[in-house]
């Protein structure tokens, strides 16, 4: 898929974004002292902060850290940024508010963001945070659903609202009808379904329902839940994983080199939130919590663990929108086939569906301040979850 060229737009932003100063990634006095001096310069210098509204696409989590660690590390300010971050539910749309003008950058999934977009929302992808998909179906060992192909004759969970896009996709790839071969069930955003026995296969990410199943206590033995009670399908594994959360801006605002300059320099700061929750997860779990995640301390460590495991490593830097992820989930979203019989997309998307300028220019901001934007000295972390997530 071609991009979107933002060359011209693009022209001189680095130069009039460059802010001197240093990675918010160590902990030491030192460090904390030095970003706190530039912070409090680059708030010097910039005389009135530009208002940004980010829509998220949904409840304050770990998920966000990153733009949550943004705000609270001042990597925002030192842009002359004043951003609002806007939380999301169950029903609000993000690329809707984006389109609709309501907020001027929005987290997205891809497939759903592409559907609105063919929809008529004028929308485009700036910065694909997610470069994994973190989506599972999770099930009880004694159901032996070890593939998307066990998943005929079973009750299979999900979510709706775009969410199942996934499991369409990999019933397609294993040859399964999901009007006839399997019982698709609505399932509440938790794992109480799974738990009771209603749903065979739960739908789960891996930062959060999948916790929340490993958080609960077996009747059986009065301990927590193990891994080794489940199996695990991975739609990253069965190749049918779709691109996730990625930020988006208003199409028809990219022709203005005013918002050209702010959307690079908002996912500059929030690439630099997402770098220093990679060396700081425990500091980022916290400044979850103090917005007020509705899980726990310990469920949010995990989460913040394997939200990182979908960014880190990125070798071409993250945020960079990989072609070939792109164009899987473009095939993908043509090709699996819903209850109905259609798909997703009818469609291939236009090529201003996404672009690399603005990243691009926005690592190049990062990498002058001497910030790690690939992470590929990355180790994820061991969390041991506690009764409830707390």
């Amino acid at each position: 898929m071609k991009k979107r060229s933002l060359k011209m737009a693009l022209a001189g932003v680095a130069v009039m974004s460059l802010i001197a100063g240093a990675c918010g990634g160590s902990d030491d006095a030192a460090t904390e002292e030095a970003v706190t001096e530039e912070t409090a310069a680059a708030a010097a210098e910039c005389v009135t902060p530009t208002p940004v509204k980010l829509q998220l696409q949904w409840f304050t989590q770990a998920q966000f850290a990153g733009y949550y660690a943004a705000q609270d590390q001042g990597f925002y300010t030192e842009q002359c940024l004043d951003v609002t971050i806007l939380e999301g539910a169950v029903d609000i749309s993000p690329q809707t508010v984006l389109a609709n003008g309501e907020a001027d950058f929005a987290i997205s999934w891809v497939s759903k963001a592409l559907a609105s977009r063919e929809g008529g929302a004028d929308i485009v992808n700036i910065a694909q945070v997610f470069q994994r998909s973190g989506t599972l179906q999770v099930s009880f060992k004694d159901k032996n659903i070890v593939t998307s192909a066990d998943f005929k004759g079973k009750n299979i969970g999900n979510w709706g609202y775009g969410n199942e896009f996934e499991i369409f996709a990999a019933l397609t790839k294993a040859g399964l009808d999901p009007a006839k071969d399997v019982t698709l069930v609505q399932q509440q955003f938790d794992m109480a379904g799974l738990l009771s026995g209603d749903i065979d296969a739960a739908e789960a990410m891996t930062y959060n329902e999948y916790a929340q199943v490993l958080e609960a206590v077996n009747p059986k033995t009065s301990a927590l839940y193990t891994a080794e009670d489940f199996n695990v399908v991975s739609y990253e594994a069965e190749g049918v994983g779709m691109l996730q959360d990625a930020i988006w801006a208003d199409g028809k605002r990219l022709s203005d080199a005013a918002y050209v300059d702010t959307a690079t320099k908002f996912v500059a700061a929030s690439l630099q939130g997402w770098a220093f929750c990679r060396d700081n997860t425990s500091a980022c779990r916290d400044i979850v919590v103090s917005k007020g995640s509705k899980l726990g301390a310990s469920h949010q460590l995990w989460q913040m663990n394997e939200v990182n495991k979908l960014i880190w490593p990125a070798a071409g830097g993250a945020g960079m929108i990989d072609a070939a992820a792109w164009d899987r989930t473009v095939t993908l979203s043509q090709s699996a086939k819903n209850l109905e019989g259609g798909t997703v997309l009818t469609k291939a998307p236009d090529a201003g569906s996404y672009t690399n300028d603005i990243v691009t220019a926005a690592l190049a901001l990062l990498n002058a301040k001497g910030v790690d934007t690939t992470g590929s000295a990355y180790m994820p972390e061991t969390v041991v979850l506690t009764e409830g997530g707390n």
